[in-house]
């Protein structure tokens, strides 16, 4: 059979049957679309969560009291746990290729200013926190290097919170009062919006010390570190526990890595954008049973051609190949019409909702068309050898 024959054989039922085609590539092309979109909104979502994440930079490493993994031991004076204090902090700064270090403890408090009062989030901290974690200061200064452990009564506004309090006014100068203590105001933060869902923008910046005396904590929530590029982050937390232990007599603390920290969170991400495009591939399924039965009725329609086709020399897997290849490309063309309606689609929702973050992931595309031809074929499979096994004489006789 000449490649032409075979082309024009393979797409004249198609033709012929318009409507049913297209009822048929409708069904693989909703699941083709539901994939992509799906995809879409989880690879934007897995892009969004990360870029937040790291916006403070990839270099982080994050000491908090207590372990996170314990050997079974009953709680008792080995079970106690020394909390993270301001010396501790302090003494972190000897460790090797770190080049900022912050201590926090943070906490809600009513933050009053005149007549205004309103109740934000207080975090204490120190003065290399911008630096660290990426922040500007739009006016005035940030948290001067005081003594750490009788830090000076200053406070720096976020940018949310310095409107709310002040208007278009400078508070520069200005006293505030918060949980009852009067701080002066020294600085106002550039915007940064919110973080894993936390508004640092309606925030106030104290110094750790005093966090720690208006919550009535007795030791610190974390101490970050920041160490250079070039550094081995096994040695730096090697030396961060070498420290720690010496002061603690054991490890009660725990170290994480922002490596560790996105390892965790990519592979939950992975798993939601995996769970969304499985379920829309549950619309594929659905199409490749139209597949199934539409080339069986095309089959059980078309026995008398077979017949004459196989009475003319052509042999079964002619015929095979002939079926076969009508169920890839009714599969193919869905697929293509699938992948414009998915990204259409999702393209539209990044417009109609700036918000939602929707990114189109070309290795599940490929992987959908390529599920979409797959589908074809499986579907198509058993159709196709039932017609390749017909005997020549008995589908003569049916027509």
């Amino acid at each position: 059979m000449l490649s032409k024959d075979f082309i024009r054989l393979t797409t004249s039922s198609i033709v012929a049957n318009r409507l049913r085609s297209a009822l048929t590539m409708l069904g693989i092309a909703v699941g083709i679309a539901s994939v992509v979109l799906l995809t879409s909104i989880g690879e934007g979502i897995h892009k969004f969560v990360l870029d937040e994440f790291t916006q403070f930079g990839t270099t982080l490493v994050a000491i908090n009291p207590g372990k996170a993994t314990t050997l079974g031991t009953p709680v008792g004076i080995m079970g106690t746990v020394r909390p993270l204090s301001i010396d501790d902090a302090e003494a972190l700064r000897r460790v090797p290729r770190t080049y900022a270090l912050v201590a926090g403890a943070w906490g809600n408090a009513e933050v009053k200013a005149g007549n205004k009062r309103r109740r934000s989030m207080v975090l204490g901290t120190g003065p290399a926190m911008p630096e660290a974690f990426s922040m500007a200061v739009r006016s005035g200064r940030f948290l001067p290097a005081d003594d750490p452990r009788s830090p000076r009564a200053f406070a720096v506004l976020g940018a949310k919170l310095q409107h709310e309090l002040f208007g278009n006014a400078s508070p520069l100068g200005r006293y505030v009062r918060i949980g009852g203590d009067r701080y002066r105001v020294i600085g106002v933060m550039a915007g940064k919006g919110q973080v894993l869902g936390m508004d640092l923008d309606d925030a106030v910046y104290i110094p750790v010390a005093r966090a720690l005396e208006l919550f009535n904590r007795d030791g610190l929530m974390e101490i970050d570190l920041l160490y250079d590029k070039g550094a081995n982050v096994d040695e730096v937390v090697a030396g961060i526990k070498r420290i720690l232990v010496n002061r603690h007599g054991r490890e009660d603390f725990t170290i994480t890595t922002q490596q560790q920290m996105m390892d965790v969170l990519g592979n939950v991400l992975n798993v939601l954008t995996f769970a969304v495009g499985a379920l829309g591939s549950i619309s594929l399924v659905v199409g490749g049973i139209g597949i199934f039965t539409i080339m069986t009725i095309a089959i059980a329609e078309r026995t008398g051609e077979i017949g004459l086709l196989r009475a003319l020399g052509a042999e079964s897997g002619q015929v095979l190949a002939l079926f076969l290849g009508e169920a890839v490309v009714l599969a193919g063309l869905g697929g293509i019409a699938g992948l414009l309606l998915g990204i259409g689609g999702a393209q539209l929702l990044s417009v109609v909702l700036p918000a939602l973050p929707v990114h189109t992931p070309w290795m599940y595309v490929a992987i959908a068309e390529g599920l979409a031809i797959v589908i074809g074929i499986i579907a198509g499979v058993v159709p196709a050898q039932h017609a390749a096994r017909l005997d020549p004489v008995e589908a003569l006789r049916a027509e």
